[in-house]
Formats: C-alpha cells, sequence, structure tokens
C-alpha cells in the first residue's frame, strides 16, 4: 500500500510541477461566494494544518468573510464526502481542502458539482473547477540553510525528514546549498523517520544527531519535536510549515512556513469575478507567488548572515533559482549543466543528493 501511495504521489504530483499550460476560464460561480474548509487532522496541529488554518483565519480578515471550518475529516471518501456535500447542503460554493489523500474524491465531487470550486493544497488532481497547488520548499529552505549555517559553530547541520521522496529530498539539497553559501564546508546528515507525524521517531532522529556533535537540526516533518529536542540539548534548529520559534524560542533560528493566504485570496477572487481558470496541472508555488516563505532570523544568526538571507531571498524573487547549474551530485555526476536549472519534473523525482549531504536511516 505504501509503495502504491507514493507512487502514485510521485506520479500524479509530478504533472503539477510540469504544468505550463494556461487553461481559458469556464467556471462561472452561481449566486453569492460562500466559502468553507476542510482539515484532514486537528487544525491546531503546531505544523501543516495549523498554518492552513491561520491562512483562514487571515483570509477571513483581510475580505471580510466567514469561512467555517471542520477537521479531524480523514482522507478517505466515506468521510471526506459527506464533510464536502453538507457544506454544499448550506450554500457553500468554495471548498478549500488540506491533503493529498483528498485529491480522487475532490476530483469526483467536482464533476458531480460543477457549480463548486475545489482549492486542494498537496492534492494531484485538476479540472475545470478543481484545482491542486503546492509551494516550492526548496526556496524557503535554502535560506533556512544559510541561517543554519550562520549560527552553527561547527560546520555540522542535521535534518530530521519524513520520506526520502522528491519534495522532500529537494528541501534536504537546498538547505545544504544554502548552508554552503555562508560555509563551503557544512555538511548536512539527514536522518529519515518513515512518517509525516511521529514525535517519537522525531525525537529519537533529533537526539541521535545531537549525539553526533551536530548543533543546527532542520527539518521536514509535521511536528516541532525536532526544535523541542534541540532547545533541550542547548543547540540550535530551523522549523518547516510554520514559525517553530513559538515552540522552541531559544532554539529555533528561522522557519520555512506556509503564506498559503498570499495565493488563495488572488486565487479566491478570480472565482468570484469569473476570471479563474485552473491549469490542468495546478500550481506549484514560488515565494514571489504566495506558497512559502520565511521566519527569520533568531539572535544567534549574526547580521551580516541575517542580511545575506534577505538578499538572496529577494534575488530568488528576482528569478534565481536554487539549482541552477553547474551543479554536481556527491558522487560527482553532472545533474544540472552550467547555464541551466532544474527542471520540475527532475525536482518531483529527486532521488540524489548533493555534495555535503550524508544520509542515515
Amino acid at each position: 500500500m505504501m509503495k502504491r501511495l507514493l507512487g502514485l504521489c510521485v506520479a500524479g504530483i509530478m504533472a503539477i510541477g510540469l504544468g505550463s499550460v494556461q487553461a481559458s476560464a469556464e467556471f462561472k460561480l452561481k449566486g453569492e461566494p460562500k466559502i468553507a474548509m476542510i482539515i484532514f487532522s486537528q487544525k491546531n496541529d503546531g505544523g501543516w494544518s495549523q498554518a492552513l488554518d491561520e491562512a483562514r483565519q487571515r483570509l477571513e480578515g483581510s475580505m471580510g468573510v466567514k469561512i467555517p471550518v471542520v477537521e479531524n475529516v480523514p482522507e478517505n471518501a466515506t468521510a471526506i464526502r459527506p464533510a464536502v456535500e453538507l457544506f454544499i447542503s448550506r450554500g457553500v460554493n468554495i471548498i478549500i481542502g488540506s491533503a493529498f489523500g483528498y485529491s480522487d474524491t475532490f476530483k469526483e465531487l467536482s464533476e458531480k458539482y460543477p457549480d463548486v470550486a475545489f482549492l486542494n493544497p498537496a492534492g494531484i488532481t485538476n479540472g475545470p473547477n478543481l484545482e491542486s497547488f503546492y509551494g516550492r520548499t526548496y526556496e524557503s529552505q535554502y535560506l533556512c540553510g544559510m541561517a543554519a549555517a550562520g549560527a552553527s559553530k561547527t560546520g555540522k547541520l542535521g535534518f530530521v525528514a519524513a520520506n526520502p521522496f522528491g519534495l522532500v529530498n529537494w528541501t534536504v539539497n537546498a538547505y545544504a546549498l544554502g548552508a554552503q553559501q555562508i560555509n563551503p564546508d557544512a555538511t548536512v546528515t539527514v536522518v529519515y523517520t518513515g512518517a509525516w507525524n511521529d514525535p517519537v521517531k522525531e525525537r529519537a532522529a533529533a537526539e541521535a544527531l545531537a549525539e553526533q556533535g551536530i548543533d543546527v537540526i532542520g527539518q521536514h516533518v509535521d511536528t516541532p519535536t525536532p526544535q523541542i529536542v534541540a532547545q533541550e540539548k542547548g543547540i540550535y534548529g530551523t522549523g518547516h510549515h510554520r514559525d517553530l520559534a513559538e515552540f522552541a524560542p531559544k532554539a529555533t533560528q528561522c522557519s520555512s512556513v506556509w503564506v498559503w493566504d498570499r495565493f488563495l485570496e488572488p486565487e479566491i477572487k478570480k472565482i468570484i469575478d469569473g476570471s479563474w481558470a485552473p491549469g490542468p496541472y495546478g500550481a506549484f508555488l514560488s515565494i514571489k507567488e504566495g506558497g512559502t516563505d520565511i521566519a527569520c532570523c533568531g539572535s544567534a544568526v549574526p547580521q551580516e548572515v541575517a542580511d545575506k538571507v534577505k538578499a538572496a531571498r529577494e534575488e530568488i524573487i528576482g528569478g534565481k533559482h536554487v539549482f541552477a547549474g553547474p551543479l554536481n551530485d556527491r558522487e560527482g555526476k553532472e545533474r544540472v549543466a552550467a547555464g541551466a536549472v532544474l527542471g520540475d519534473g527532475d525536482l518531483w523525482q529527486m532521488d540524489w543528493f548533493v555534495k555535503g549531504v550524508i544520509s542515515q536511516q
């Protein structure tokens, strides 16, 4: 089952990344706009779901609307379908989801209810009234890597990651490349937990990294546990999903954060005014487009480095690509030629590491 899930994830979500075809506006919202959100876990999970719920709250403020939310709707059709249809029965015509596992059911429901707009972060299905979207987190993790290297005294960084496939591996590689902009000799030791949300495994991984003399721990998992461990050990860390300094104020020096409202507000306005045209492959969002950003920097990051992080962020907004050539992997094989950048399809399939990454299971 896990192999099938990962295969579907890679095959489907690659389509999002490969997409550049623009669709023409076909969807027309009927009636007054009413928005609702469905979240697969508890909304105050400290990570992915909470970032989405906080975006919902900001949208309520900026758009002057109420957006009801239902949480703990599991990633299966028997749970998703009644939750969505209850909202639709109450006049809701814009539904925001929250998970990869909603993809197939959202596709089915979008076809059943062509007058309802569906938006789904981390989804892999799209249609005339359905848009999946995700963020280019390698951009924000590159910047976090810079901050991490600035805070480190040893040049030995660690990274607690969930699963070894593209959208996780690109954060590890970007983290290393960012760190090496500050310290060319920096290394990143990555430990995979095999789960998105497992505080026990995350604690074990973070503690193992600390025992190796690593003094900054980054992460691409759903809970703040690695940051909490870093603070307990008297070292530093960088977070993911949200500003995790909330949980480890002495440790967390930078976080890769979701800023979904920056994308969702203009997208919802397009749905309302009739100009919405979801592409056949969804949306793959940069910092500039409102997918991801950073919360930076903590007091352990020297001002000179913090200034470099800020400047690098502006360069990324201006079009700089993190994976620009010439770029070789850690075995010396050329992965990106001089003058080229890594394509979206290659990003989603990334199964290699740059020099300086040490992978541990």
